[in-house]
């Protein structure tokens, strides 16, 4: 649904301003019709029909006078029409060509507003995570240590943790933690992003506490006694005070039973539990947002758009950032398809983070669709800037062998990044 919005949003966004320099628009299609379509639909007196395509790869307008994607050759040999795109100036074919991208980061900056207007935007302070961070074995090589508190990169306070964060220590020569009470600097090395993308471990994750947020039903925590709010603070007499502690020492114990302090309204107790074959006790963690005191910015109707606006233009800047590393071989081995896109969303149905993964596909959309390749917009722009540069068109037949070379590209794109996924699921 997400993706199938975005793609209406864009396509719209040509189609609006098409029609604002009277150029006909044949067909506005979700998805493509290649030899037939789902559902098509033209309404008495217009000239555009609208549809929906079986092959679910984006969508389409066919603007006339135009080489795209339906690649009418028979209507480019016809002599130019006044309604035609190939008859309009430079810079209106310029704008059309700009407006689907355009509308995806308006929809995009829309989305983030209402999302900070609805929800607020509620988020953990690095510095209030006093248990630090459990860092993966790359950035460990790169001197981190679990407990960590993240405080600075390159004597840049270090707000959240998210990706702008991992830029910030990935771009830094200097990363400033708490360690033990003591204020550290460590000297960062080139090659940690490289490294991460290589191991797939991620960077680092919430260092939290052993918290009960709920017992599954029969379970040997349920059997043991233990209720949602209890805290596990020790494993056969060995001290837990993170989860990371008390999953290691219960892998250790696997089959077996062990016996448990707890923490219940400030007074310790002690039971016994048997563990399963994989050496688990059958409950659900108190989340770091539970645990750890987080802070809420608000923001009235009014405030939301230009915090809005501010949200999507870094989530655009981090994207960019990140962009480079597709171009090497672990982050090429790390491109995804649409089951990947599928994995962002929560397995359970949540407004927030629908809208909220809604907004960043949009821009993600709105930045692949004008990088400089033919066949996507950017491709066609970069053909308009040439025209506007020399004063003159470009050869047709050059156009269109791009046009084709770039369709070629796309779907080669999309067979490996679908692909890929495909070899994950086998082999995870």
């Amino acid at each position: 649904m997400s993706l199938s919005i975005l793609v209406i949003v864009h396509e719209f966004g040509h189609y609006i301003f098409a029609r604002m320099f009277k150029i006909r628009v044949e067909k506005f299609y979700l998805f493509f019709d290649a030899g037939f379509a789902l559902f098509r639909y033209k309404p008495k007196n217009s000239q555009t029909e609208y549809g929906v395509g079986w092959l679910p790869l984006g969508g389409y307008v066919k603007i006339s006078g135009m080489i795209d994607e339906s690649m009418d050759k028979e209507q480019m040999a016809l002599p130019p029409q006044p309604w035609e795109f190939r008859t309009k100036p430079a810079w209106q074919r310029l704008l059309v060509m700009v407006a689907g991208v355009f509308f995806n980061l308006i929809l995009a900056f829309f989305i983030y507003s209402m999302v900070l207007f609805a929800w607020d935007d509620t988020y953990l302070p690095l510095e209030n995570v006093t248990q630090g961070m459990e860092f993966s074995t790359a950035a460990k090589k790169a001197g981190f240590q679990d407990g960590d508190i993240l405080l600075m990169a390159d004597g840049k306070k270090l707000e959240r943790f998210g990706v702008r964060t991992l830029l910030d220590v990935a771009d830094a020569e200097v990363v400033t933690v708490k360690r033990n009470g003591d204020i550290i600097d460590l000297k960062m090395e080139e090659g940690l992003m490289k490294n991460l993308l290589t191991d797939k471990e991620g960077f680092a994750t919430y260092r939290i506490p052993t918290v009960i947020y709920d017992t599954m039903e029969g379970s040997s925590a349920e059997l043991a006694g233990l209720t949602k709010g209890d805290s596990i603070v020790a494993v056969n007499g060995v001290t837990t005070p993170s989860f990371a502690d008390l999953r290691n020492i219960l892998d250790e114990n696997r089959d077996g039973e062990v016996a448990l302090d707890y923490y219940r309204g400030g007074i310790q107790y002690s039971t016994t539990a048997k563990l399963d074959s994989a050496g688990t006790l059958g409950f659900y963690v108190m989340p770091a947002a539970m645990v750890y005191n987080t802070h809420t910015l608000t923001y009235g109707f009014f405030e939301s758009f230009p915090a809005g606006m501010k949200m999507g233009i870094q989530t655009l800047k981090d994207y960019i950032a990140q962009f480079k590393y597709v171009f090497t071989k672990a982050g090429a081995s790390s491109l995804g398809g649409f089951g990947a896109i599928g994995n962002l969303f929560p397995a359970q149905w949540n407004w927030q983070s629908f809208w909220m993964m809604t907004a960043f596909l949009s821009v993600i959309l709105a930045f692949m669709n004008i990088l400089p390749i033919p066949a996507l917009d950017g491709g066609h722009v970069m053909f308009l800037i040439y025209e506007v540069i020399t004063k003159r068109k470009p050869n047709e037949k050059v156009m269109e062998y791009a046009q084709i070379a770039g369709m070629v590209l796309l779907f080669a794109l999309v067979l490996y990044a679908n692909g890929m996924d495909i070899v994950r699921a086998i082999f995870k």
